[in-house]
C-alpha cells in the first residue's frame, strides 16, 4: 500500500515539483461515505423544475434582437439552419455535462468536475472565471430590463423618476436604479429557498415561452396570408453563402449559453442520476425548437435586407398590420430578461459554496441556512455585487468576458470526460485523521509484500512510486525503451498493459488539446505569415487527428464504470464527441478578441494571487493522504475508521 501526505511542508521541500503537485492534486467524488461538510442543500428539484431553470437561463431577450442582426449580416433566410447547427454544437457540451453531472452530483458544476478530474489549479481558474461570468452576466441582464419596461409605458422617459436612468454629469456615468432594485428583488427571492425561487422561475419562463408561441402561431398565420414574401428574394436561400451561414452559427451559439445552470443545482435534485441528464437535454431541445420556429416565421414575413436590426420581430408584425403585437413581444422580452436574471444569480452562490467547502475561499461562503437550506450569505454577497455593477456601470462593453467563463467551462468539462474515460483518478485523498489506520495498514501490507519478494522488511514503508502521480505519469527511460521495443516487435500484450495504456492515453489527451489550440489559433489569425500559418495548421491538425485515432484504438479504463455515482447518463461517441466539443469551444475562445482577453487576463491574475496567498494554504487537501482506491476501500471497511 502506497500513500503520500500532500502537505505544504512537502511543497516547500520539494521545490518546483512540490508546487506542481499542489496544482494537480485532485479531490474525491462525494459518495455515500464521503459527503461535503456542513449543512446540506435541500433536495427539492425534479425534471420540470430543471427544465424551467434551463430554458429560463438560456432564452433571454437577445433572441428578440438577434434574429434581425444575424439575418441581415450573415445568413439571410438560412437563419434557421444556423440555429440548428449552433444547437447541435451546444448539444456536444450538454452531453458532456450530463454524464459528469450524474456521476458527480454536487454543487459547483464545471469547477467541481475539473477539481475531480484535472486538478486544483485548473479548477480554481474555472471557478474564478465562472464568478466573473455570473456577476457580469447578472448585471448586464438587469441593465437591459429597464429600457424594455419603459417601452411598455410609452417610451424611454415614461418610467417614474425614482427608477428611471439618470445621468450624473460630474462622474459622466448613467445610473440605473431599476436594474439594482430588480437584482435585490431576485436576490431576496433566492434567499427564501430553492423551491420558492424555482416556482417564480416557472412562472416567468412560462410567460416568455407563451410570448414566443404567439410569435410562431400569429406569424405563421401572417406568413400563409402574405405568401411568405421573405423567402421570395432574388439572392436565394444562402445570400451570403455557406461561410455566412457558419458565421451566423458562431454568433447564435451564444444564445444557447445557460443550460449549464442546471448542473449547478445538482446537489438539490431529488434523483440526480435520472433527472439531471433529462433536465439538461430537454431544456436545450426546447430552446433549439423555439429558436428555429421563430426564425422560420420572422425571415419569412420580411425580406432579410429589410429587417429592423433593433426590433426585428415587432417591425415584422407591424409591416403586416399587427402593430398591437409589439406589446406582447415586449412583455415576452421583459419576462425573458427576468428569468435570465434568476438563472444568472442562482449558480454563483453554489459555486462560491463549493470553493469554500474545499478551503479555497473563506468558510463564510460555505454556510447554509438551516431553515431555507440555501447558501444565504453567498447569495446576499452575489446580489450586492451584481446590484452595484448594474447600478453604476454600463457593462455592455464587458459582455464578452461572460463568454470566456462559459467557453472555458465547456472546454474543461469535455476534457474531464476524456480523463474520466481513459485515465480516471486511481488514488483518492483521505483526511489526516485516518493517519493511524493508514500507517497500520501500510506497515502490515509492506511487511507481507517485502517478505514475499525477499526484501528487507526494515526498509521504509509508505512511499509509493505511484503516489500523487500526475496525469501523464513519471519519466522512466527504461520503461520508454521497453515500450518502444515491444511496439516494434508487435508484442501487443505487453504494449497494452494497464500502466502503458494510461501513460499513452494521458499524453494523447494532452497532445490533442495542444493540436486544437494550434489549429484554431492559426486558422483564426489571418495576420500570420502564410507559411507559418499553414505550418501551424498542419502540426495542429496532425496532433488532433492522431489523438483521435489513438484514443479510438486503445481501450477505455475499466475503472470508469465505478467512478462516482453509477447508473447515470453515459456520453456517447467518446472520444469523437468530446474532442469535437473542445475544438468548437476553443475556436470560439480564440475569436473573442484581444480586448476581451486583456480584461479577462487581469481578472485571472487577481485570481492567481488569491489562490497563491489564501487558497493554496487553506485547501482541504493540504494535509490529505493519497491512497489507491482499493486501499481506501480496505481502510473504510475497518471497524475503527471514522471520517471527519
Amino acid at each position: 500500500m502506497g500513500f503520500l501526505v500532500d502537505s505544504q511542508e512537502g511543497v516547500g521541500k520539494g521545490g518546483s515539483w512540490g508546487c506542481v503537485r499542489t496544482l494537480i492534486r485532485r479531490k474525491q467524488v462525494d459518495s455515500a461515505r464521503v459527503k461535503p461538510g456542513g449543512q446540506q442543500l435541500a433536495k427539492e428539484l425534479s425534471v420540470p423544475h430543471l427544465i424551467a431553470i434551463g430554458v429560463g437561463s438560456t432564452i433571454g431577450a437577445g433572441v428578440y434582437i438577434l434574429v434581425g442582426t444575424v439575418a441581415r449580416e450573415h445568413t439571410g433566410p438560412a437563419l434557421t439552419i444556423s440555429f440548428l447547427i449552433a444547437g447541435i454544437a451546444a448539444a456536444l457540451s450538454a452531453f458532456c455535462y450530463a454524464e459528469l453531472a450524474s456521476r458527480c452530483p454536487s454543487a459547483g458544476s464545471a469547477y467541481h468536475y475539473s477539481y475531480i478530474c484535472v486538478g486544483e489549479g485548473v479548477a480554481w481558474l474555472i471557478g474564478w472565471a465562472l464568478i466573473l461570468e455570473y456577476t457580469i452576466g447578472g448585471a448586464a441582464v438587469a441593465r437591459g430590463i429597464s429600457p424594455n419596461l419603459a417601452l411598455l409605458f410609452g417610451g424611454g422617459d415614461s418610467l417614474p423618476a425614482f427608477i428611471a436612468r439618470q445621468h450624473i454629469p460630474g462622474l459622466d456615468i448613467v445610473v440605473d436604479p431599476c436594474a439594482a432594485i430588480l437584482v435585490f428583488i431576485v436576490t431576496g427571492l433566492l434567499c427564501f429557498g430553492i423551491k420558492e425561487s424555482t416556482r417564480a422561475q416557472v412562472i416567468v419562463t412560462t410567460a416568455n415561452v407563451c410570448a414566443m408561441i404567439f410569435v410562431i402561431i400569429a406569424g405563421g398565420y401572417l406568413g400563409f396570408k402574405s405568401g411568405w414574401t421573405g423567402y421570395e428574394v432574388p439572392t436565394g436561400y444562402f445570400p451570403f453563402g455557406v461561410d455566412g451561414m457558419l458565421a451566423g452559427s458562431a454568433t447564435v451559439f451564444f444564445a444557447y449559453i445557460g443550460f449549464d445552470s442546471v448542473a449547478s443545482t445538482a446537489e438539490e435534485v431529488k434523483n440526480p442520476q435520472r433527472d439531471l441528464p433529462l433536465g439538461i437535454g430537454a431544456s436545450l431541445f426546447v430552446c433549439c425548437a423555439l429558436y428555429m420556429m421563430v426564425s422560420v416565421v420572422i425571415v419569412g414575413l420580411v425580406p432579410y435586407y429589410a429587417m429592423d436590426p433593433d426590433t426585428p420581430i415587432s417591425s415584422a408584425f407591424a409591416s403586416n398590420g399587427m402593430q398591437w403585437a409589439a406589446y406582447i413581444i415586449t412583455i415576452g422580452a421583459v419576462t425573458a430578461l427576468c428569468s435570465t436574471l434568476l438563472g444568472a444569480i442562482l449558480p454563483q452562490p453554489r459555486i462560491l459554496m463549493a470553493m469554500a467547502r474545499d478551503g479555497l475561499l473563506p468558510p463564510f461562503f460555505s454556510d447554509v441556512n438551516r431553515r431555507t437550506q440555501v447558501p444565504l450569505k453567498g447569495t446576499i454577497v452575489t446580489g450586492i455585487g451584481s446590484a452595484i455593477l448594474a447600478f453604476f456601470m454600463d457593462v455592455s462593453q464587458l459582455a464578452g468576458m461572460v463568454s470566456v467563463g462559459t467557453l472555458l467551462a465547456f472546454t474543461m468539462v469535455a476534457i474531464s470526460v476524456l480523463i474520466l474515460r481513459y485515465v480516471p483518478p486511481d488514488e483518492v485523498p483521505l483526511p489526516s485523521s485516518l493517519q493511524g489506520l493508514i500507517n497500520s495498514a501500510s506497515s502490515r501490507y509492506g511487511r507481507i509484500s517485502q517478505e514475499k519478494n525477499g526484501e528487507d522488511p526494515k526498509v521504509s514503508v509508505g512511499q509509493s512510486k505511484d503516489a500523487a502521480e500526475p496525469l501523464l505519469g513519471k519519466e522512466d527511460a527504461s520503461a520508454e525503451y521497453s515500450l518502444a521495443k515491444n511496439l516494434f516487435l508487435g508484442n501487443s500484450d505487453v504494449f497494452l498493459n494497464e500502466e502503458n495504456r494510461r501513460k499513452i492515453a494521458g499524453w494523447t489527451i494532452m497532445f490533442t488539446c495542444v493540436g486544437v489550440l494550434l489549429l484554431t489559433y492559426a486558422a483564426s489569425n489571418l495576420g500570420l505569415p502564410r507559411s507559418l500559418r499553414f505550418t501551424l495548421c498542419g502540426v495542429g491538425g496532425t496532433f488532433l487527428l492522431s489523438g483521435l485515432v489513438v484514443l479510438t484504438c486503445i481501450d477505455q479504463d475499466d475503472a470508469r464504470h465505478n467512478f462516482g455515482h453509477a447508473g447515470g447518463f453515459i456520453c456517447p461517441f467518446v472520444p469523437l464527441l468530446p474532442i469535437a466539443c473542445i475544438l468548437i469551444n476553443v475556436y470560439l475562445l480564440v475569436n473573442l478578441g484581444a480586448a476581451t482577453w486583456a480584461r479577462v487576463s487581469l481578472w485571472l491574475v487577481v485570481g492567481v494571487l488569491v489562490y497563491a496567498f489564501y487558497g493554496r494554504k487553506h485547501s482541504s487537501l493540504r494535509d490529505a493522504i493519497y491512497v489507491t482506491v482499493a486501499d481506501a476501500d480496505e481502510i473504510y471497511a475497518s471497524p475503527s475508521s471514522i471520517l471527519v
